[in-house]
Formats: structure tokens, sequence, C-alpha cells
């Protein structure tokens, strides 16, 4: 917002909902289906900044899952000439993100009630496919479809 403050716990925002809708408004709907994650990231508090606050995973647990899931994809996509869900075409997303019906049903809800674009779908499709992967899951579940949605944040300030 104008003032940048929107969302923060510690100082309240001042501007009007019609500023803030208007100060969003000058990222086009275009560009923002090109941001796979939209999320908004909270102040760290004091102890979080000086390193007293508890931690959840380090560092390597996290790098160790993210390699496995670069792996699967690498394998996925061997003869395709890419390496990376990011890089699926239309047709990939046909094949490697299939789903099942309620997560459909989630998705289709998503579309509707956020009035998501084409392409706001086929990133959610290949984040849910990621998600899916970070996950040692074969199949992209209903959790991994809403954890991807979750990452459009943006996309519900600007269009709800």
């Amino acid at each position: 917002c104008p003032c940048g403050y929107y969302g923060d716990a510690q100082k309240k925002c001042v501007c009007s909902d019609m500023q803030i809708k208007r100060y969003w408004s000058r990222l086009s709907g275009p560009l923002l289906d090109r941001i796979d994650l939209q999320i908004e990231v909270a102040r760290l508090s004091d102890d979080e900044l000086l390193g007293k606050a508890a931690t959840g995973e380090s560092s390597a647990t996290i790098r160790e899952r993210v390699v496995r899931a670069r792996n699967i994809q690498i394998e996925r996509f061997k003869g395709e000439n890419i390496v990376s869900n990011a890089q699926m075409s239309p047709k990939l997303i046909k094949k490697h993100c299939k789903l099942d019906s309620a997560s459909e049903e989630l998705l289709k809800s998503a579309i509707a009630r956020f009035n998501l674009s084409a392409r706001s779908y086929d990133r959610i499709l290949k984040l849910s496919r990621t998600i899916a992967d970070l996950k040692d899951s074969e199949n992209i579940a209903a959790q991994h479809i809403a954890e991807a949605i979750q990452y459009r944040n943006i996309d519900r300030l600007v269009k709800v």
C-alpha cells in the first residue's frame, strides 16, 4: 500500500481500501500471472532478527528435500528437453499433473472464487506438482493444490 504498512502486525495501515486497490492495480494481471509464488512476508520480530527465536527445519534438511525433488523432476523429464516442472508445456502439464476428483473440485472452486486466468491455472498445477515432489508424493493431492493456491496471495488481493 502507499503507506507501506498493509498487513503489518505492529503498525496500522492508514490507507483506504480504494488507495490499496489503486496501488495494486498498477501491477497488471498478466504480469502477476507470471509470478508463481506470491506471498506476504511479515516483519521479523527483534528475537528473529537476533537469531533468538525458535527455528524450523535446518537449511541442510530443506536442501536435501529440494535436491530429491529436483532429481525426481530430472528423471521425469528425461527425453523431454526440460529439467523442471516450471518448464512444462500445456501438453506436459496434462501428462504429469493428473488430478483426482477432490483436487479437481478444489481447483475449480478457486478458479471461480478468485477469477483466476488460464495462465494462473497452469502455474497452480506446476506448483502443485513441485509441492508433491517435495513431499515425495507420486500423485498431486488436494492438499498440494490447496498449498499452491495459498501461494497466489496477490491474485486474491487484487481480484477480490
